[in-house]
């Protein structure tokens, strides 16, 4: 395995920025020094002057296809993006064919990344309204499982979970985190036979209207209810409203949080002024919204009510999309851009360096207890990623890694770029040259 010296790079880590040297060995950081001069021989070195160096995002929440969707994604393509992006580790959605609503299942999601994935991976144990059984041997002592996820919104498949028995069942005998999708059905088929009945053609500047903010408050509002009665552990994803965040806190630091909150990058950089030019492109759910709300996340990101930034990467051929808006699916294929859009956003005031590398890393490694990553540590794993604030780069059909091959974001110059992104020590990607001879490694976690 090549070991590597990055010299005099600006390291951002836990608040603070620093130039340092940092000296990589096997899969590991082995020091972390203002200056390292003599080091045995065999070490590669790289210059990293005029650079940054951020540790490996972590996704909490994407969608890679596999198996039985593979006609959108994969998950050698989409976590080969994610490299070249920046992200280095990702948890996986259970909503494939079949469904992960088995132990033996969800297994077999593992057995595929650990021959095809290049970035370090775990996948969430599915939830039907008749499978709790199996949902609930994913304990405490699976250190290997991220987590448990519940659709409380349509999803594909038998993912629909809306039996309160079922939910309270899981609520209360859960040893592992919860992540919710929080929108209420009910409101939402209201709203739709509502604006149906005026009898106008559907667009997507119509999806905020029928997935609305009420629809998003109230399942939100019954999650953190149940998990409050039984202290269980509850992450709600993509949060897009302003009126949800009076549900969170910031209170308490995030490691003694038992409700925690993600905030997607499509909610913090469009609006729904943004249907006008893009259509189904970003039509997603749950749906981006009036700009009111994304000024709001804005603001409870930074403050700490919202925890996380994910994605939500959710990869569709052009042709599904290309549908009128009834039949268009909703997702957008993010997982390559997020750290580049955050990184735009700093060049734009509204973030530091320093609180990207929290929400992007650190709490997400924090969140789920994720064992020695999302750091840049002696003795954690070496997930890094060097990035050049000063080389822009313009999204293309040519530079798209997805399989789905198009992006919302096509045209669009961010000001800086990832250069180089190291999984477990072993340099993947490094200007635009791709090392694909190791894998990603399963996600541990400290529980």
């Amino acid at each position: 395995m090549q070991k590597y010296l990055i010299k005099n790079i600006q390291v951002v880590n836990e608040g603070h920025i620093q130039t340092a040297d940092v000296l990589i060995t096997g899969n590991k950081i082995e020091k972390i020094q203002s200056r390292i001069d003599t080091i045995k021989s065999g070490f590669k070195e790289i210059n990293g002057e005029g650079k940054h160096l951020f540790p490996g995002c972590i996704d909490d929440q994407v969608h890679f296809r596999e198996p039985g969707l593979t006609h959108k994604a994969n998950i050698y393509t989409e976590a080969k993006a994610a490299v070249a992006g920046g992200v280095t580790s990702f948890m996986e959605m259970p909503n494939t064919v079949p469904n992960a609503l088995t132990q033996e299942l969800l297994e077999d999601k593992y057995s595929i990344a650990a021959k095809t994935s290049l970035a370090n991976y775990s996948f969430f144990m599915g939830t039907g309204n008749d499978n709790a059984e199996e949902v609930l041997k994913t304990n405490y002592k699976r250190k290997d499982v991220c987590g448990i996820k519940i659709f409380m919104g349509s999803s594909t498949g038998n993912m629909l979970v809306d039996n309160p028995n079922t939910l309270d069942r899981i609520f209360r005998e859960s040893e592992v985190l919860i992540a919710t999708h929080c929108e209420d059905e009910s409101i939402i088929k209201q709203n739709l036979q509502k604006i149906k009945a005026t009898g106008k053609e559907l667009t997507a500047a119509d999806h905020p209207i029928i997935r609305n903010e009420e629809a998003c408050y109230e399942s939100s509002l019954y999650a953190i209810q149940i998990a409050k009665k039984y202290n269980t552990r509850l992450h709600i994803l993509h949060i897009s409203t302003e009126k949800e965040l009076q549900l969170f806190t910031n209170m308490f630091p995030l490691k003694d949080k038992r409700i925690t909150a993600e905030v997607c990058v499509h909610h913090l950089h469009f609006t729904s002024d943004d249907y006008a030019q893009l259509g189904n492109k970003i039509k997603c759910n749950p749906a981006i919204k009036a700009p009111n709300n994304k000024e709001a996340l804005w603001k409870a990101l930074l403050d700490d009510r919202l925890d996380v930034i994910a994605t939500d990467h959710a990869p569709h051929t052009w042709q599904e999309k290309d549908e009128p808006y009834e039949k268009a699916h909703a997702g957008l294929p993010l997982v390559q851009h997020s750290l580049s859009l955050m990184l735009h956003h700093h060049q734009q005031g509204r973030i530091s360096l320093e609180k990207i590398a929290e929400k992007m890393s650190h709490a997400v490694a924090d969140c789920f207890q994720v064992k020695d990553r999302g750091y840049i540590r002696e003795g954690c794993f070496a997930d890094l990623v060097i990035v050049d604030l000063k080389r822009s780069n313009t999204v293309s059909k040519e530079n798209i890694l997805y399989k789905c091959g198009w992006s919302p974001l096509e045209g669009f110059t961010f000001p800086a770029s990832v250069t180089h992104t190291f999984v477990n020590g072993h340099l993947v990607y490094g200007n635009s040259v791709w090392d694909e001879s190791q894998q990603g490694q399963r996600l541990k976690f400290d529980r």
